[in-house]
């Protein structure tokens, strides 16, 4: 609550033109766009370009901001758009996206199934393949999932940022989840346990399901019923939490020191540049 309140102080006095609360103020998302730049574009340098082009964005339309959505929001808005023409014209950029929808893709992730419990890596290393899988995902399920489980936006925020309505980012939202669950999982539980009798549910699209809140009581209630019974759906459903756990565990991006001198001079030079015309 303080945070946010220090945050309306400074776009308050931003807006009324003093210029060492805009920086300040601008300071404060360094990291987070720094890190949706570097996921969504695949280049430091081009991540270190979106970084810059924001915040000078932000800069030059902070008076016209009027907090319809948050300042996170806002920011994030104008981060995707340098960063889709950014992917655009970048050497990174596939030649062709593929979709998850591509029975080849689904093929090439790795089998649910555990390694050895002696041939576990260490955590550095599950976060390193929680980082390729989340840059292996096709780009619209990606910022989805990057904006929702790693930089914790709600999903109606989600949503203003894309431009999409709340159940078409659920919808990507939990195929991402599962994709980025399938890559990682086998580095997160046991061998996989026998299922119970009978035919399973889909209990991860359900988990993910029930924690954007769309499935009912009774609903939730018979999966957790199958999940007291099925050992392979319970370990499937505990690595599904791992999963997200460890999306919100990712930190924001250091800001390198030279980085920051030429994005901060390149905002100077332009409120500079903004008061000579004015």
């Amino acid at each position: 609550m303080a945070e946010t309140a220090r945050e309306e102080e400074l776009l308050d006095r931003a807006r009324a033109g003093d210029r060492a609360a805009l920086s300040k103020l601008l300071e404060r998302h360094e990291p987070r766009i720094l890190r949706f730049g570097r996921k969504m574009c695949g280049d430091p340098e081009d991540a270190k370009d979106v970084l810059q082009e924001t915040l000078i964005a932000m800069a030059r339309s902070v008076g016209d901001f009027r907090g319809s959505s948050s300042m996170t929001t806002w920011a994030y808005t104008i981060a995707r758009s340098f960063c889709i023409k950014k992917r655009r014209r970048s050497k990174f950029a596939p030649r062709e996206e593929r979709s998850l929808d591509e029975p080849r893709l689904m093929a090439s992730l790795p089998a649910d199934e555990a390694p050895d419990p002696e041939a576990r890596v260490a955590s550095a290393e599950i976060h390193r393949a929680l980082e390729r899988a989340i840059d292996a995902l096709e780009p619209k399920y990606r910022e989805v999932l990057v904006l929702r489980d790693v930089e914790g936006l709600p999903a109606a925020e989600v949503a203003e940022v894309l431009g999409l309505g709340v159940e078409a980012v659920k919808s990507r939202l939990h195929r991402a989840r599962l994709s980025v669950r399938t890559a990682i999982g086998p580095l997160l539980a046991p061998p996989a346990a026998p299922r119970a009798p009978g035919k399973c549910p889909d209990v991860l699209e359900l988990l993910s399901r029930s924690l954007e809140g769309q499935i009912g009581p009774e609903t939730c209630a018979a999966m957790e019923r199958h999940l007291e019974v099925c050992p392979h759906c319970r370990g499937a459903c505990d690595s599904l939490r791992r999963t997200l756990a460890l999306c919100r565990e990712l930190p924001p991006a250091a800001v390198p020191p030279e980085v920051q001198i030429a994005v901060r001079e390149a905002v100077q030079r332009f409120l500079r540049d903004g008061a000579t015309r004015a």
